[in-house]
């Protein structure tokens, strides 16, 4: 039986969760459409606001249509029962109170009064139905039971009879009882004369016609106040959807047009608030349309312009080149003066040659027609040759390079004529800001990415400067010696050539604390990456596993 119960319980529980689930699911569903649907918003605010308005109106349209019914019952009872007092007065007359059989006299007196009262009730041409009943009250203030006539006296209130026998004519709203069911009445109360003294007339006037009309009154304000929310949910719905459509269709348009479909245009229906919206749109739409040709045309003809230029270039480069390399060679023969000359000509022909390649490939990249090479390799040995080519130049700073490699192959898919480029001009920069300090170059990876991170620590980068070192020929300080003789586009050439691979490059920097820059490419081409095996900087203390090997300055290569 415990294990029935058990397996009860948990089944219950089970359910319970699941039903939790989606009423979860059910409402997170709503609320996602609650939140993109202006159409729904604009309907169930409209029909909550009508709902409000509906049951206020109902609730006072039932109170007015009661208050009149109950005003004109009351009235028309109290009417009738003046009218019924004085002519029971009349059949008094010849009644004597004391006698024995006073029941009897009054229902006569009653029988006489009203012909057509048999059941103890009957029609009034006024108040319509009501129930008699005439009392003696004497016995009851003798201790004795009072004499009754008519209906039962016990469906009076004793409020109301107390009132009456005080002489006073009272009205009362009451609930009788009749085979089983409450009936509302209304009771009137009054004394009248007899020959002796004066008696008690009741006239309970049943409610149930009111409380059919009331009833009646109810379901048909119910009724027509749920049609009425439905028309003006419908109509909310139909003026909705001739508001929002313009905007989805703007919106749908807009999406388009962001997409390159330059020529999506709104179309322009009418001439209302919506027609002017369409055509500003279009006129926005074809402005827009207008600048980025002019620019794409601008910017094809400045790319032409930088590539036919460098082209042009190189042939009489190629001349001075040959006439510099005659002097350079022929330079000790010179005095001092023409000999430094002649160094300086063959070192601005060296920039200005690099300067060359470097236009050529930033026009290459921004017309689409680099092409990747990649191959597998071992990325450490693209590491050390970027290092190798810039030891002479750490050399001349002062600056050694602590390395941070791993022990085991570092295995990517790679152009490593772009990678070994880019790890030149990182490093290239690093020791131009490092201001002697030693830079540190990092290699980590995964299973999925590798990254080279390159920390110097100099001068640093200010706020928000983090991107502008990816700009063309940006410098931090004009006034700044580049002691590596770059062209100012090697930042640039460097993150176009990350992008090439589907990686990144990331720059990072503190005033005073240096910069880092790291390197994050994919393992395999076409790979989406999604982190980084290095953080933005490195940490300061390296692993254990990967022995830090110092290239250049003091201490060599290690």
């Amino acid at each position: 039986m415990r294990r029935l119960d058990a397996r009860l319980t948990r089944a219950l529980a089970r359910r319970s969760n699941q039903l939790a689930q989606e009423v979860r699911h059910r409402w997170a569903a709503f609320g996602a459409l609650w939140r993109r649907s202006l159409q729904l918003r604009v309907v169930v605010s409209t029909l909550a606001l009508s709902s409000a308005v509906v049951f206020v109106l109902g609730m006072v349209l039932q109170t007015q249509i009661t208050d009149r019914l109950l005003s004109s019952k009351k009235e028309a009872a109290i009417s009738q029962a003046e009218s019924t007092a004085r002519n029971v007065e009349r059949e008094l007359v010849g009644v004597n109170p004391d006698s024995d059989n006073l029941a009897t006299r009054l229902n006569n007196a009653l029988a006489r009064l009203l012909p057509s009262h048999s059941t103890g009730s009957t029609t009034g041409a006024i108040a319509g139905a009501f129930e008699p009943i005439l009392v003696d009250g004497r016995g009851a203030r003798e201790g004795q039971d009072p004499v009754a006539a008519g209906g039962r006296f016990t469906d009076v209130p004793p409020a109301l009879r107390r009132e009456v026998e005080s002489e006073h004519f009272v009205y009362q709203f009451t609930t009788i009882s009749r085979a089983g069911s409450e009936i509302p009445t209304l009771a009137v109360g009054l004394h009248v004369r007899s020959a002796t003294r004066s008696l008690q007339l009741y006239l309970l006037f049943p409610l149930d016609a009111e409380q059919r009309t009331i009833n009646l009154v109810q379901s048909t304000l119910v009724v027509v106040g749920l049609l009425l929310l439905l028309l003006l949910a419908g109509i909310a719905n139909l003026v909705t959807r001739q508001v929002v459509r313009p905007v989805r269709q703007a919106a749908e348009v807009a999406e388009r047009f962001a997409d390159g479909q330059l020529d999506e245009r709104m179309p322009v229906i009418g001439e209302d608030d919506v027609a002017r919206l369409a055509e500003s749109f279009n006129e926005m739409a074809a402005s827009i349309q207008r600048q980025i040709r002019q620019l794409e045309e601008f910017g094809q003809l400045q790319r032409q312009f930088t590539s036919d230029v460098s082209h042009e270039l190189r042939t009489p480069l190629t001349t001075v080149r040959m006439a510099a390399d005659v002097l350079h060679a022929s330079r000790e023969q010179f005095p001092e003066g023409l000999a430094r000359s002649t160094e300086l000509l063959v070192d601005e022909l060296d920039r200005f040659e690099s300067l060359l390649n470097d236009l050529l490939e930033i026009s290459r990249l921004d017309a689409g027609v680099a092409d990747l090479a990649a191959e597998t390799l071992d990325v450490r040995a693209v590491v050390h040759r970027a290092v190798d080519s810039l030891r002479p130049i750490a050399d001349k700073a002062g600056e050694h390079i602590e390395l941070h490699l791993p022990a085991d192959e570092v295995v990517a898919e790679v152009d490593s004529r772009r990678l070994e480029r880019i790890l030149r001009n990182l490093l290239a920069n690093a020791v131009d800001h490092g201001e002697g300090r030693p830079i540190e170059l990092w290699l980590a990876a995964d299973e999925h990415a590798v990254a080279v991170a390159v920390r110097d620590h100099g001068v640093g980068l200010r706020p928000g400067e983090e991107e502008l070192v990816f700009t063309r020929f940006w410098r931090a300080d004009p006034s700044r010696n580049r002691r590596t003789g770059g062209t100012g586009l090697g930042l640039s050439i460097s993150l176009e050539d990350a992008h090439l691979h589907g990686g990144w490059l990331e720059a990072w920097g503190e005033p005073g604390q240096g910069a880092c820059f790291r390197l994050t490419l994919p393992r395999q081409q076409g790979v989406e990456l999604t982190g980084s095996p290095l953080p933005l900087p490195p940490p300061e203390d390296p692993d254990q596993t990967t022995r830090p090997q110092l290239v250049g300055g003091e201490g060599g290569q290690g």
